[in-house]
């Protein structure tokens, strides 16, 4: 039987009647890709940062790897293992490749720097940009560069925030590819509009709907699922 690496059961984060995340319980295996989806107005977003510390949930509770961290600050969950990227790109316009790379390292308080920065570019396939200015990358460069950042911190848990978008279609195979190889050492939570990338890469799914579990599966069970096509795969593909 998977281990459970994180485990959220009964987070609520609500805007004033705003219910955006309503009860939800959520658990990822270590090793795996599971994928988050739903409309418009989900609630992913909001559990994104509630997951990540960039807010605190109103009620319930995460543990991951068996240590709550419902109040720990987005920085302490970095140092356990966390690593995330958002849906804008969070990267520094103004710094090289090699300098953005670099900070992230720094971060993991790696000796030898220059190697660890280039083993970085490498995985996400910036080896031949390290000396550009972010800035000037294409979309989609960015976007790699964004998750070279997060895999420089070698974390357990990589959240990645709609990774594709702004990606060329000749792209999404070479992302799809590095996500592949991330598992089992890194477990990846995948938030993403685009379904075909989501049925080819998650094991399991997760459907929110107006802040609630709307059901969660295996892909063939989530395609299957008549609630789920009625709220989200029959209607608009688009992240909120």
């Amino acid at each position: 039987m998977a281990s459970v690496i994180l485990q959220a059961e009964g987070l609520k984060r609500h805007f004033g009647g705003l219910k955006a995340v309503d009860g939800v319980d959520l658990a990822l295996n270590a090793g795996e890709i599971h994928a988050l989806i739903g409309p418009n107005g989900a609630g992913k977003t909001t559990l994104v940062s509630l997951l990540s510390g960039r807010q605190v949930p109103d009620a319930g509770a995460i543990r991951f790897d068996g240590t709550d961290i419902t109040r720990l600050p987005a920085h302490e969950r970095v140092r356990r293992g966390i690593g995330y990227t958002f849906q804008i790109t969070a990267i520094y316009a103004g710094l090289s490749v090699f300098d953005n790379l670099a900070l992230a390292v720094q971060r993991g308080h790696t000796r030898d720097l220059s190697r660890a920065v280039t083993e970085a570019a490498a995985r996400v396939g910036l080896e031949d940009l390290l000396p550009q200015i972010a800035g000037t990358l294409s979309y989609g460069h960015q976007r790699l560069l964004e998750i070279g950042m997060g895999l420089a911190l070698h974390p357990r848990l990589l959240i990645l925030d709609e990774p594709t978008q702004g990606f060329a279609a000749g792209e999404i195979e070479g992302f799809m590819a590095l996500v592949r190889g991330l598992v089992p050492a890194t477990t990846v939570l995948l938030i993403e509009h685009n379904m075909d990338v989501v049925m080819a890469l998650a094991e399991r799914i997760t459907v929110l709907d107006q802040g609630r579990v709307l059901a969660s599966g295996l892909p063939a069970e989530i395609r299957a699922n008549r609630a789920v096509q009625d709220a989200y795969l029959g209607g608009s593909h688009a992240g909120d």
